[in-house]
């Protein structure tokens, strides 16, 4: 295996061709006397762990001093890993710097955004344009890939970790000589750098490439487009540390694929991974499910992105926890069947592997009350009795679904990495909108209403799907917005939201009114928001509420219909939601509210009827049971999960159940609460749509 398409998956050193699931954890020996390894190397093999990862946060193991190296100990264990049948995904150990290189290079470290000095003592105190961070990164690196390249445990590369995690902002002057450079490639001349910032507005106009400095604390309100383009160069910065790492590995170990560890999860959205989803062999995720009601529901919507993300292949679950964290104000362990319900949504929407932080739970550290693998009580406790059973799960009852890919749904919910960086920064007209939280609340619509949807970054492949959803899709390029127009006059039904297309690529209003370049396809004009406050609510004449947003709507087409008019406050009588056929068959439709849950469900079901979008569930079943569905040769695996604290029978569903129901044989099915099954399904034809 030398050229890049060889590297799409793990290099699995037993029984390479076999498609299987990963299964294990992050892995750190080096925490442990060497007494404790054989014992963790048993209760591996009976859990069915055959893949960990070694080496994350080891670099002051790898390399005590500037000149010295010590590999012994990562030999053993790498070496023990393999005799034992366990593959290894080998970090580059790079994410934090020992203290010997910052003591003698204190200048590695960031600056905050008021130049306080972020120090050594935790992880990830490093710039991301450090020269000489940069040149230690890659010597390690180096090192690590001329030792180990040719182990036979070496099943894939990990590049860092977490990047970006806690050092994704930095206003160094390294930072500001990178971000000088950056910008130059993207305007050429300060002329256009000073049309794309509007620089004429309070006196900022630059003469000279040296005096654009990034958004540091500032009197008043900060550049918004630099704002943007700070977070677009943090994003691609780190985005260039990854590249090179990468490229010392792929040209010392041209067999070997690598990763690194996203975080699509919930809030954590500094990074573009739409443009890091190009950079890596195979996508990886790490993801900690919020313990409160809709949890399972945001855990799902971040593994249907990442699966997004993967465009069909199959991607790696590099960290989730099986229980408690560590880092919210109160951490509650999961209740019984969540750890499973957890793993096995993740493998539903395309994840063939399943890994945890971390296999044994430290002793000591900022993370030893961090659930893992094996918890403080040991072997014998509920915890690990269930990572066992679940490694049996994934090894015997759904073995033959490893290496199918998800089956495309017939909608799409497009995520925008940009517009919820625009839409979180301040002088905007509410401060109260995020992207983030109005994508969930449509893909719980879509959840409740029992249709499966894939969430795709807006530079996927969309214009096949039957209906596509853009909540809040505040950035708007004129390409964009002909992909759109095109989609819907070609026959698609799309649906957008307030505060969408309104502006372009450099954060400018496009003028003439709202949304933009989505004006003419909508059949609307809107002159003035009206954003609500915090706990207003409006009340529309379909018996609905709105919250966060409204606009006084004029409606320019004879052929956009009012589905529903705002019933009080100044706007009443306005339309509120519009839906406009156009001579192709498709249609465009605008929300300019944020809806209550049921009636967002409502409009939701009314857009899908027009789009010809049906539930693949039975009315019973719908709400209250999730559908992910993966595809094989001749055969669907369908996914039902249980959204519920309450078990749900299971009628009239074809095919086989793999697991997670009761026996076969029984006349009634039932799927516990929280749990998930798979049934395989025979078709005929094409798998995919």
């Amino acid at each position: 295996m030398t050229d890049a398409a060889s590297r799409d998956w793990l290099r699995w050193p037993h029984d390479p061709d076999r498609p299987r699931f990963a299964y294990g954890a992050d892995y750190n020996p080096e925490q442990w006397p060497r007494e404790v390894w054989e014992e963790d190397l048993r209760l591996m093999r009976r859990a069915g762990v055959n893949i960990v990862t070694l080496g994350v946060f080891s670099w002051s193991r790898l390399q005590p001093g500037p000149d010295t190296w010590d590999f012994g100990w990562l030999d053993d264990i790498m070496d023990r890993l393999h005799e034992n049948g366990i593959a290894v995904d080998l970090a580059t150990a790079t994410a934090s710097p020992p203290a010997w290189l910052t003591t003698a290079h204190p200048e590695v470290l960031p600056l905050t955004r008021t130049g306080e000095t972020v120090g050594p003592g935790a992880r990830q105190h490093w710039r991301p344009t450090s020269p000489v961070f940069r040149r230690y990164a890659l010597e390690l690196t180096t090192a690590l890939a001329e030792h180990y390249g040719g182990h036979p445990a070496l099943a894939a590369w990990h590049v860092n970790n977490e990047l970006g995690c806690h050092n994704v902002h930095d206003y160094s002057d390294d930072a500001a000589a990178a971000f000088r450079t950056w910008l130059r490639g993207r305007y050429t001349t300060i002329d256009g750098l000073n049309h794309a910032w509007a620089t004429d507005f309070w006196s900022q106009r630059y003469t000279d490439w040296e005096q654009v400095l990034p958004p540091r604390l500032a009197a008043s309100h900060a550049n918004p487009t630099q704002q943007l383009d700070f977070a677009r160069f943090s994003s691609d910065a780190l985005r260039d540390h990854l590249r090179a790492e990468r490229e010392i590995l792929h040209r010392l170990t041209p067999g070997i694929p690598v990763t690194t560890n996203f975080m699509v999860m919930g809030h954590t959205a500094d990074m573009n991974y739409a443009d890091w989803a190009h950079e890596v062999d195979f996508i990886a995720n790490d993801h900690y499910v919020r313990p409160e009601p809709g949890g399972a529901d945001e855990l799902s919507f971040s593994a249907n992105l990442t699966g997004g993300l993967a465009r069909g292949r199959p991607w790696y679950l590099m960290e989730h926890s099986t229980s408690a964290v560590n880092w919210r104000s109160v951490n509650p362990a999961k209740a019984p069947g969540e750890m499973a319900r957890d793993s096995l949504l993740h493998v539903a929407h395309g994840a063939d592997a399943v890994c945890y932080f971390q296999w044994r739970q430290s002793a000591g550290g900022a993370e030893k009350y961090h659930s893992a693998m094996v918890p403080h009580a040991g072997a014998d406790s509920r915890v690990y009795r269930d990572v066992a059973e679940l490694g049996r799960v994934l090894k015997e009852d759904l073995a033959e679904v490893a290496g199918s890919g998800r089956l495309p749904a017939r909608a799409a919910l497009l995520f925008d990495w940009e517009s919820r960086w625009a839409v979180r920064r301040d002088s905007l007209p509410s401060s109260l909108l995020d992207v983030h939280d109005e994508a969930m609340s449509w893909y719980t619509a879509f959840l409740d209403a029992g249709v499966r949807v894939d969430v795709l970054p807006t530079d996927a492949d969309w214009e096949g799907y039957d209906l596509v959803v853009t909540p809040l899709l505040h950035v708007l390029p004129e390409a964009t917005a002909r992909r759109l127009t095109s989609y819907a006059e070609g026959g698609g039904h799309l649906v957008t939201t307030y505060f969408s297309g309104i502006v372009d690529e450099n954060d400018h209003v496009h003028l003439g009114g709202y949304p933009g370049p989505l004006r003419e396809l909508l059949g609307l004009r809107v002159e003035e928001f009206a954003p609500l406050p915090e706990g207003v609510r409006v009340a529309l004449d379909d018996g609905s509420t709105g919250t966060l947003w409204s606009d006084r709507i004029t409606v320019t087409d004879a052929g956009t219909q009012v589905w529903a008019r705002y019933a009080d406050g100044p706007l009443a009588g306005g339309a509120a939601l519009t839906r406009r056929a156009l001579p192709g068959g498709g249609s465009a439709a605008y929300v300019s509210t944020r809806l209550d849950e049921e009636h967002r469900t409502a409009l939701l079901n009314r857009l899908l009827d027009g789009a010809g979008v049906e539930s693949e569930l039975p009315e019973e079943l719908r709400g209250r049971v999730e559908l992910t569905v993966r595809a094989g040769e001749g055969v669907e695996y369908r996914f039902l999960t249980n959204r519920t604290d309450e078990p749900v029978k299971l009628h009239q569903l074809p095919g086989t159940p793999l697991t997670g129901a009761v026996a076969a044989g029984e006349e009634e099915r039932v799927l516990a609460p929280r749990a998930v099954t798979a049934w395989r399904v025979p078709v005929s034809g094409p798998a995919t749509r």
